[in-house]
């Protein structure tokens, strides 16, 4: 299985959007510092993930996340979420 995962700084708001095989053990990166990308924000909360049995489908949906369309369809899709955060 390959995830595609959402994860929100609780300092700042941000959204990070990544892909992994270990959802668990990526996330526990993330909140031990040990991602450059993310270390500066945490500590993070997991908001969203997707499982993919193929590979090139999860980098796909990855890149779509990431893009414009891809974030109104999150933000829709959590809106509930967020309006509770």
């Amino acid at each position: 299985m390959k995830y595609v995962y959402v994860i929100q700084s609780l300092k700042s708001n941000y959204w990070y959007t990544g892909l992994t095989n270990d959802l668990r053990k990526r996330f526990n990166q993330h909140n031990e510092g040990k991602s450059t990308w993310t270390k500066p924000r945490g500590p993070w909360e997991l908001i969203y993930y997707e499982a993919c049995l193929d590979g090139d489908d999860a980098k796909a949906r990855e890149k779509y996340l990431k893009s414009g369309m891809g974030k109104r369809y999150l933000k829709n899709r959590l809106k509930r979420f967020l309006s509770l955060t």
